[in-house]
C-alpha cells in the first residue's frame, strides 16, 4: 500500500526545535554533554501552592469527565480577575473569554475561524515558528512585517503595501517578543488599532511573557489600548507566568465576536483542559504574583551574569528588556546563524538557536534562553572561552 501525505504537508517546515534536538542528541551520542539554551521552557517546578490544588482537585470525582471547550466560568472569572488586577482592563467572562489547550494550539486555530483561501495573514519576521502552519493549512498566505533593530523590533506599519492592506484579514503581534525580546509600547499599540479600524484586519497580540519584563520596565496588555477590543483578541498563557509549560493551560480575551468565532472552531475539534489542570489554573490566577517576580529577578540576574561574561570576550551582546532570551547579533563576521550555532554546538558543547530559524529577518542574530542556574550561564561562558570563541 502506498500511503501519501497530504499536499499541504509539504508546505510546513520542520519544527525548528525538533532540528535543535537532533543536534543535541547527535552530540551527546559523542559523549559530549550539552548545555542547552535552546528552547524557551521554565527550568524551576511549578509553585507547591498551584500542584496542590491540582491534587485535591483530582481526588473530586466532579472532575472526571468531559470539561467545556470554553473552560470552567470560574475558571473564565479567574482570568477576569487577573486581567483587571494586572493591566485594569475589563472582560466579560461569558463572552470576552475562552480556555485554549495552550496558547499555541489557540493561535494556530485562530486562522480556521477568520481566514478563507487566500485572505492575507500579515505576520511578524522573525517570529514565533507555531503562527505559520495554522495559516498554512488554512489556506492562507502569509505577508511578513519586518522586524529591524533600528525600529526597535516593531513591524513598521506604513510600508505594507497598499495592495496587501485591502487583502490583508489578520496581523498577529508578539510582544514581549519571541526571539526578539523586545517590548511592545502602549504607543505602539494605539497606532495597530488605527490601522486596523482603517483596513478592517483583525489583530491577534500573543503576550504569554508580559510578566518577564527587567529593569523597572512594564509591558502593558494589547487590551489595555483604547478600542483593542473592537478590532482584536490577546492570547495568555500560565506556562511562562506560573512555570506551568506542561500543563497546557491558556486563553484568548477580547473581542466577542472573534471568540466566538474560535469557541465554533475549538467546540469542533477538542474537549477542553481537564477539570483538576483548570481548578489549578484558578489558584495561580486568583493568588499571590510573588513566585513570578522572583522569578523574573531570578531570570534577570541570569541575563545580566551571561551578558557581562559574553561581553568581556567580545561578544557586544545587546542587553535585552523582557522574556528569558538573550536576542543578539551573532559575534563572528562573515558566518551565518546556522553555522555560528552549529560551531557553538561542536566546540563549546552548548546549544544556541540561530536566529534564521524564526525567519528571514532572524538572520544574523542568535537567541539564547535563559533557563539555566546562574552557576551554569558562568560555565556556559568559560566553555566558549575555553573553545576560543573570542572577538
Amino acid at each position: 500500500m502506498n500511503i501519501q501525505p497530504a499536499d499541504r504537508l509539504s508546505k510546513l517546515p520542520v519544527y525548528l526545535f525538533d532540528a535543535l534536538d537532533a543536534q543535541k542528541a547527535a552530540e551527546e551520542a559523542k559523549g559530549v554533554h550539552v548545555i542547552d539554551l535552546g528552547v524557551g521552557d521554565p527550568d524551576r517546578p511549578t509553585p507547591k501552592y498551584i500542584i496542590d490544588m491540582l491534587k485535591q482537585a483530582v481526588d473530586n470525582p466532579k472532575n472526571h469527565h468531559y470539561p467545556s471547550f470554553k473552560g470552567l466560568p470560574e475558571y473564565r472569572r479567574a482570568v477576569a480577575y487577573w486581567y483587571k488586577t494586572n493591566f485594569n482592563v475589563e472582560l466579560d467572562p461569558d463572552r470576552e473569554i475562552m480556555s485554549c489547550i495552550g496558547s499555541k494550539g489557540g493561535v494556530s486555530a485562530l486562522p480556521f475561524a477568520l481566514i478563507n483561501l487566500g485572505d492575507v495573514v500579515l505576520v511578524p519576521d522573525p517570529c514565533y515558528t507555531a503562527y505559520i502552519p495554522g495559516i498554512v493549512m488554512a489556506g492562507g498566505e502569509v505577508h511578513f512585517m519586518p522586524l529591524l533593530e533600528e525600529n526597535e523590533f516593531l513591524p513598521d506599519l506604513a510600508a505594507i503595501p497598499a495592495d496587501i492592506c485591502e487583502r490583508a484579514k489578520l496581523m498577529l503581534l508578539n510582544y514581549p517578543g519571541n526571539p526578539t525580546a523586545a517590548l511592545g509600547p502602549l504607543s505602539f499599540f494605539e497606532k495597530v488599532v488605527s490601522f486596523a479600524n482603517q483596513h478592517n484586519i483583525v489583530i491577534c497580540h500573543d503576550a504569554p511573557y508580559s510578566e518577564a519584563v527587567f529593569d523597572g520596565q512594564r509591558q502593558p496588555s494589547f487590551l489595555e489600548t483604547p478600542g483593542a477590543k473592537e478590532v482584536g483578541i490577546e492570547f495568555h498563557s500560565l506556562s511562562k507566568v506560573f512555570n506551568m509549560s506542561g500543563w497546557r493551560i491558556a486563553h484568548a480575551c477580547g473581542n466577542a465576536d472573534v471568540i466566538s468565532y474560535l469557541s465554533k472552531v475549538k467546540s469542533n475539534v477538542d474537549m477542553g483542559i481537564f477539570q483538576p489542570i483548570q481548578h489549578a489554573g484558578i489558584a495561580a490566577l486568583t493568588g499571590t504574583m510573588d513566585f513570578t517576580r522572583e522569578m523574573c529577578r531570578i531570570y534577570q540576574r541570569r541575563r545580566d551574569v551571561l551578558i557581562e561574561g559574553l561581553n568581556k570576550l567580545g561578544w557586544n551582546v545587546r542587553k535585552n528588556p523582557a522574556t528569558f532570551f538573550i536576542w543578539t547579533r551573532v559575534p563572528e563576521p562573515g558566518i551565518s546563524s546556522t553555522d555560528f550555532a552549529a560551531k557553538v554546538l561542536k566546540q563549546a558543547g552548548v546549544l544556541i538557536t540561530p536566529g534564521r530559524g524564526f525567519g528571514e529577518y532572524g538572520e544574523g542574530y542568535i537567541r539564547i534562553a535563559l533557563t539555566v542556574e546562574e552557576d551554569v550561564c558562568r560555565a556556559v561562558v568559560e566553555r566558549i572561552q575555553k573553545a576560543g570563541l573570542v572577538y
